[in-house]
């Protein structure tokens, strides 16, 4: 063992607590390791050592002291009394025998008095050494005592033993030899050192743990075998009313008597979602053991707020599940004739005839599910039902619900009687899996075996359900980079990728924008139950600008510009009557100032100019003026008051120079 080892923390600190006899053999051994160890010796007699030892124990909890070391009685003492590391000086048969070939020399009869038990293989040797041999076993120093007593009533005048034993003999007027060997002596300090040295790597790892359960906003509490604290985060810390973190290796019961993880230490087997009564609140508890090489070493507590988890499932229940598993959209359904759409729908329409996954990649408001749902269509499937869900909007706990379902009583405000997953409710047919590249890695793992073995399981079920549903996933996240992040199995995006669909962003099918927006504002119509507008006419007026905006929100945000525009229409039947100053406020991404222009490279590659004021109505005799106005508010990004004072008007003349039409 050397110092380098412990660089961090330097050399190990060991406690030695022994009798004087033991000490004195000790001192020169202790010696030899203080390039080694940094060892404090501690006079300990039976009755006094576990006092003793506990108060080193505290600068233990306090990374002051590394490991004990002790022999016979008091080592026994020690290791029952403390949850420290205790390192054994260990009497072996040699030790004994060099005992009694010096005792031999002074006596004919010795007499060896051991802790715990005698040594039956000591009658062979009697005869070798020609000497009258008595044993006896003593556990406590007055059984000590009185073996002692009982040798000097036999005529015994050597005695060997322990330390203890030593000290009684001389104290009865007997010859005492000490049992132990400087090697022993020397193996119980290299035992030390090495428990010294798994110590701090253990407490290295609590470190570790902590430092991670810290970032965690679930209560987290994690126990030993001995269901002593090895970790805790702050959160737990919190719910249980406590001011700072326990020491590492309190007992949880000295914590709080309302948690117990001794069944699960037990049992070694996982609970899930058990409602647990705490601090006069319902949370939904998770008790797992800590497995290392198959042995059950430990077990960890996660709580969870029952409330929260209870509202955020029926809120996203509403939100989310459809009251029917339908796809309404066809290839019929999609808009546009440029060359990329074609080239996206060709390649939908070979995937759809075949039962293989699907991965449809492209920017936010492209159409993915749309498209998802024309590839059902137009499949053999098209028939059973198609189940769509966005995995980034549900947390993880309800993720996995949703997908695999779950049995009665799985958790708080599970559904009497169990509710089965989206995977079976998609059975036969399509599951939509949107935003995939936001799914957890934990429910990766799941979702994984599923594709590989066609088969789920239900929280707090125990036997798998057959499925057959064809997956369709979508993300506009690069997935090669989550999984270069190791955020996203490999293994998963190549299941999932054997048919890749990548759809064409809306600026770079412009040539389709014009028919788009014609069919969108005629939707937003309809629903706003609005006829006889100048639609047409607006959206011929709006060309110019509709092919030079950006469209970073796709075919989502010209759906949302329609919607606008319709609500705009809703109280006009001609464009004499048309608010162009009102329309320019709700819709600024159509009258661009140059410098906004040319901060978007995507409109800019085009070749577009600066847009100039395309919502002007026809010229008269205010034009000019009425011209200057819109170019100042397109200048100063739709705001009507710097306009104003960069034309050095006030803002209600400025806002009639707008809006005259005279």
């Amino acid at each position: 063992m050397r110092a380098d080892l412990y660089p961090a923390t330097g050399l190990p600190r060991l406690c030695f607590v022994s009798y004087r006899q033991i000490r004195q053999m000790a001192m020169p051994i202790i010696a030899e390791y203080r390039d080694r160890a940094d060892i404090e010796v501690v006079d300990g007699s039976f009755d006094v050592a576990l006092d003793l030892a506990r108060e080193r124990l505290e600068r233990l909890e306090r990374g002051q002291v590394d490991a004990f070391v002790s022999a016979g009685s008091n080592a026994s003492l020690l290791r029952r009394g403390l949850s420290a590391p205790v390192a054994t000086i260990q009497l072996s048969g040699f030790d004994i025998l060099q005992a009694l070939i010096r005792a031999r020399e002074k006596a004919s009869r010795v007499g060896i008095v051991m802790y715990g038990q005698t040594l039956p293989e000591l009658e062979a040797v009697k005869s070798l050494l020609n000497v009258d041999l008595r044993q006896y076993a003593y556990h406590t120093p007055d059984s000590a005592r009185a073996c002692i007593q009982q040798l000097r009533a036999d005529g015994i005048e050597v005695v060997v033993g322990s330390s203890l034993v030593v000290e009684l003999a001389e104290n009865a007027g007997l010859v005492g030899l000490l049992a132990y060997s400087r090697a022993s002596i020397r193996q119980g300090f290299e035992d030390a050192l090495e428990l010294a040295r798994v110590a701090r790597l253990e407490a290295g790892r609590y470190e570790q743990l902590n430092t991670v359960l810290r970032t965690l906003q679930d209560a987290v509490l994690a126990v030993n075998q001995s269901e002593q604290i090895i970790a805790i985060n702050p959160a737990m810390q919190r719910i249980l009313g406590l001011s700072q973190a326990p020491r590492l290796g309190t007992p949880l019961s000295a914590v709080t008597s309302d948690i117990s993880l001794q069944p699960t230490l037990e049992r070694g087997q996982a609970e899930h979602g058990v409602v647990l009564r705490l601090k006069g609140r319902d949370w939904i508890a998770n008790r797992t053991p800590i497995q290392e090489h198959g042995r059950t070493t430990g077990a960890a507590l996660t709580l969870y707020d029952a409330s929260t988890i209870h509202e955020a499932d029926n809120s996203l229940r509403i939100q989310h599940r459809r009251a029917d598993h339908a796809a309404r959209y066809h290839f019929e359904s999609l808009r546009g004739s440029s060359p990329t759409l074609l080239r996206a729908v060709a390649s939908a329409r070979r995937y759809a005839a075949t039962p293989l996954n699907v991965l449809i990649t492209g920017e936010s408001g492209t159409g993915k599910e749309l498209f998802a749902q024309a590839i059902h269509n137009a499949s053999p499937r098209a028939t059973r039902p198609f189940v769509a869900i966005n995995c980034a909007a549900f947390p993880e706990t309800l993720l996995e619900s949703e997908l695999f379902g779950h049995e009665e009583g799985a958790f708080t405000g599970a559904r009497r009687g169990g509710r089965r997953g989206l995977f079976e409710a998609a059975h036969t047919g399509t599951l939509f899996l949107d935003e995939i590249g936001d799914m957890p890695l934990t429910l990766q793992t799941r979702l994984l075996r599923v594709l590989q073995e066609r088969r789920i399981t239900r929280l707090g079920a125990n036997h798998a359900i057959p499925v057959d549903v064809r997956v369709i996933a979508a993300t506009h996240q690069d997935l090669t980079d989550l999984v270069a992040q190791r955020s996203f199995r490999q293994d998963l995006y190549y299941r999932l990728n054997t048919l890749r669909l990548q759809l064409p962003a809306l600026r770079d099918r412009r040539e389709d924008i014009p028919a788009l927006a014609q069919h969108l504002l005629r939707q937003s119509l309809a629903r706003l139950d609005v006829t006889h507008t100048p639609a047409e006419a607006l959206l011929h007026r709006l060309g110019d600008a509709l092919q030079r905006h950006g469209w970073p929100g796709n075919v989502r945000e010209l759906e949302n510009l329609c919607d606008r525009l319709a609500a705009h229409l809703a109280s006009h039947r001609s464009m004499d009557t048309v608010d162009w100053s009102e329309l320019q406020s709700e819709c600024p991404e159509l009258l661009m100032a140059p410098s906004d222009l040319a901060a978007q490279p995507e409109r800019a590659s085009s070749g577009a100019a600066a847009l100039t004021p395309t919502l002007s109505p026809p010229a008269d005799k205010h034009q000019r003026r009425r011209q200057q106005a819109l170019a100042a508010l397109e200048a100063h990004g739709g705001h009507p008051g710097a306009a104003a004072a960069a034309l050095g008007v006030s803002r209600a003349t400025f806002w009639r120079w707008c809006r005259r039409q005279d």
